[in-house]
């Protein structure tokens, strides 16, 4: 484990560690691993953990973390700094497997043979490595729910949409350069839409709201077209 580079100030009220700079795998399982280390130290104030590709965002009260002379934040750096005075171990905690049903192509995923063919494969081969591959939620971001996937075959890679949508539906399965993800509402985007779930991925009134965590391990499965409108129809109204 290459370990904590550095950490710095992020407002009054919390902190940033950097792990890298860079999207990829070994530094997002430092990361996540620092998440876990933190989160069973239970340092008193600390009040949310915010993992992202290549950093953890600690979020702190302020008011405990008083000390003469410094700021809270410069009070707060220096705990975390003590506290990964022995890195932690990237060992992955175990995480259920979540399986999500896609259905791939045609009017749900208007991107896939296009897709397919820059990437020389035909599209049957093209879905079934994109559903081969056990993929790890490496962050939340972009919009609430989004999960940004790691792992994704280095094959199916896709530039982003010259000209982005105004509009993508929920649960739209999408390619962007090395990541696949899930578009959780109706929202603009401009990577490849190559299928889509029917699962609600974000609730706002659901606890929790956000149906993936960040860490939690994803497989897609495909499904036609009429086990997709009958898995949406059971899905509970957001």
């Amino acid at each position: 484990m290459s370990g904590l580079r550095a950490i710095e100030p992020l407002g009054d009220s919390a902190v940033l560690l950097h792990f890298g700079d860079r999207i990829d795998a070994t530094v997002n399982a430092e990361v996540h691993a620092a998440a876990r280390h933190l989160a069973a130290l239970a340092l008193p104030g600390i009040i949310e953990l915010v993992p992202a590709y290549a950093s953890l965002a600690v979020v702190f009260d302020p008011a405990q973390w008083q000390a003469d002379g410094v700021t809270p934040a410069q009070h707060c750096v220096a705990a975390l700094t003590r506290a990964f005075a022995t890195p932690p171990a990237t060992t992955a905690a175990s995480a259920v497997l979540i399986e999500v049903p896609v259905c791939y192509g045609g009017e749900h995923g208007p991107d896939l043979a296009a897709a397919a063919q820059r990437s020389g494969l035909p599209v049957e081969e093209f879905i079934a490595r994109h559903a081969a591959v056990e993929y790890r939620v490496a962050m939340l971001g972009f919009a609430a729910g989004f999960p940004y996937l790691l792992g994704l075959d280095a094959r199916l890679q896709q530039p982003r949409r010259a000209s982005p949508r105004t509009r993508v539906p929920a649960g739209s399965v999408a390619i962007g350069g090395l990541q696949t993800g899930i578009y959780p509402r109706a929202l603009p985007g401009g990577w490849n839409l190559i299928g889509r779930t029917p699962l609600t991925l974000f609730d706002a009134h659901a606890s929790p709201p956000n149906r993936l965590a960040a860490g939690q391990r994803v497989r897609f499965r495909a499904v036609t077209a009429a086990e997709f409108a009958a898995l949406q129809e059971a899905q509970p109204s957001a």
